[in-house]
């Protein structure tokens, strides 16, 4: 079974639950982008997803990348449908015509990843960072490397990297060694090596713009001591860069995307923006690449889910409890309560999540589009990106590794197998827990860099704007209050214990992102057209079975402050 995108869904959340096309409407910049045009441009995007990308999934994961002698083959139909892409205009979606691109809203950018994400995660990771290193570019080089690189990465024509880690440095950027030295030319040569360089080198571009932070020969140790510079795979006069591949990684799985060692022998390059800022200008990627892989979390998630749906539609296993006795043959799998369960629940967290991350996608063009008209407005969507991404992040990657391996066991030991690919997605999800920042990271960047850094005043800012459009009666006020109190005593406990908040800051995460999950639901359920079984019971499963997650993470960390209290007490 391949992957179909989901455009009904889609569009229902965009269009019905979250009025994109109105709310665009508003925005100077897309006051001819209607419904309309925005429909088309998602039914082309899935006719092309359905038609090129998808089919090669199960062959990128079979055949995988070779490495020879520091070249790398991508699996086979990998370059075609890459030229195919960037040729249709599909990287180009929201970047400024001005540079090459359409000007589209963020969103339909986002849509379109989830899909391809879902259908191929491997081939994806290609042009995955291309936004984040055209934001990167634009904001930050100077008008000379903008005019030789900003256009070819906004329309995809060269894919980019971003080489942050190092062999003895992960999540701690701040111990990176890799030296830029100045030339009298306004060039620099940098020397180092970088891991984890996903599609550091391949076939499916012409060239490669590599992002890469290194340290000035006089930089102070740590973070600030970082700056950023761009090396080309293959310089202005057409000469290759002293840019190589040393090899590609064998992996768990996204076995057709190469990960990559890649070695700079004083490579000439220039830098990006100021010396020792350049982790703040990487920043602009990273937070980008961030918001693209909780749209893979919900990607991947609704790739397992339909094929754990189909099988449950064609499988035929005993009498469901509570059916006719007098049935003359066993009952399709997915009358069974327990898969039911599996497959509602599945729906909430992939629909749930759609709403969390089209609305952060409309909120990414408010707070570029109103910086200056309406800067109030423009702020509160720059609070609600820099809140939720992080959750996005974390628990729907996570999600879509614990869900996928639920949605195969729908499929018992036919899920194990090779034969239906939903082993795959469960592999392949693996890694999304793991890069742009492990979800640990994504717990401590939101509780302690965002929520306890302001006292908790932006964060109760933004529940308290969620309340506001939740039903007078319903139950997620009291889950709002109860989180915001708890909020509170962290703040007020913190300062005197330096391990609570990074001890509790998952759990705090997992809280936020169910309160997040309860109000796009109701979102959700109050718009008509959502009062459908395929709603509803999706619906109910996250009230039954995902929202009292709630309590159990709020005691942990109330526990937590509790044995804090006792001890400065004592």
């Amino acid at each position: 079974m391949i992957f179909q995108p989901p455009l009904q869904d889609s569009q229902f959340i965009a269009f019905e639950v979250l009025q994109a096309d109105r709310e665009l409407a508003s925005l100077s910049s897309f006051a001819d982008v209607d419904r309309a045009l925005m429909a088309q441009v998602l039914d082309e995007a899935g006719r092309f997803v359905a038609d090129v990308v998808a089919p090669l999934q199960s062959v990128g994961d079979r055949v995988g990348c070779r490495y020879d002698q520091g070249r790398v083959i991508t699996p086979p139909g990998f370059r075609d449908a890459y030229q195919a892409f960037w040729q249709a205009g599909w990287p180009a979606l929201s970047s400024a015509p001005e540079d090459g691109g359409q000007g589209l809203p963020v969103l339909l950018e986002a849509v379109l990843y989830e899909m391809l994400s879902a259908a191929n995660h491997g081939w994806t990771m290609a042009p995955g960072l291309l936004h984040g290193a055209y934001e990167c570019i634009k904001h930050h080089a100077s008008d000379d490397l903008k005019a030789r690189y900003l256009n070819k990465v906004a329309t995809g024509e060269w894919l980019a990297t971003m080489c942050l880690t190092e062999p003895h440095a992960g999540s701690d950027l701040g111990l990176a060694r890799t030296r830029a030295v100045p030339q009298v030319d306004g060039t620099y040569r940098l020397s180092g090596t970088k891991i984890f360089i996903s599609g550091g080198e391949h076939d499916l571009s012409d060239n490669i713009v590599h992002l890469v932070l290194a340290r000035l020969p006089d930089a102070p140790p740590g973070p600030k001591g970082l700056s950023l510079f761009l090396v080309p795979k293959f310089m202005p006069d057409g000469s290759r860069s002293a840019v190589h591949c040393d090899r590609i990684e064998e992996k768990m799985g996204l076995h057709g995307s190469p990960t990559c060692v890649m070695r700079f022998d004083e490579a000439t390059c220039w830098m990006v923006g100021e010396p020792g800022r350049g982790l703040g200008a990487m920043f602009v990627m990273m937070n980008a690449a961030r918001l693209h892989v909780g749209l893979q979390g919900i990607g991947l998630l609704e790739a397992a889910w339909q094929k754990a749906q189909a099988y449950s539609l064609e499988r035929r296993q005993m009498r469901a409890p509570g059916r006719s006795k007098s049935a003359a043959e066993a009952d399709f799998i997915a009358e069974h309560p327990a898969m039911r369960r599996i497959l509602d629940t599945q729906r909430a967290w992939i629909d749930g999540g759609r709403v969390l991350a089209y609305r952060t996608a409309l909120e990414l063009d408010q707070a570029k589009h109103l910086s200056v008209t309406d800067p109030d407005a423009a702020a509160r969507a720059q609070r609600w990106c820099s809140l939720v991404t992080p959750v996005l992040k974390s628990a729907w990657t996570e999600q879509a590794f614990v869900g996928g391996s639920a949605c195969l066991q729908v499929l018992g030991g036919h899920g194990y197998v090779s034969e239906w690919g939903i082993e795959q997605i469960v592999r392949d999800a693996r890694v999304a827990m793991i890069y742009e920042g492990t979800n640990e990271i994504q717990a401590i960047d939101l509780l302690v860099r965002k929520v306890l850094a302001d006292g908790g005043q932006g964060l109760a800012a933004l529940l308290a704007d969620l309340a506001t459009q939740l039903p007078a009666d319903h139950a997620g006020h009291a889950r709002i209050q109860r989180l915001t109190a708890l909020t509170n005593a962290l703040v007020r406990a913190t300062p005197a214990d330096a391990s609570l908040a990074f001890e509790v800051a998952d759990d705090y995460l997992r809280a936020v992102a169910l309160v997040l999950l309860d109000w796009a639901w109701a979102r959700i359920a109050a718009t008509p057209g959502a009062a459908t079984p395929r709603w509803q019971d999706a619906h109910r499963a996250l009230t039954r079975h995902v929202l009292p997650e709630f309590d159990m993470r709020l005691q942990i960390i109330e526990a937590r402050c509790a044995n804090f209290h006792e001890s400065a007490v004592a």
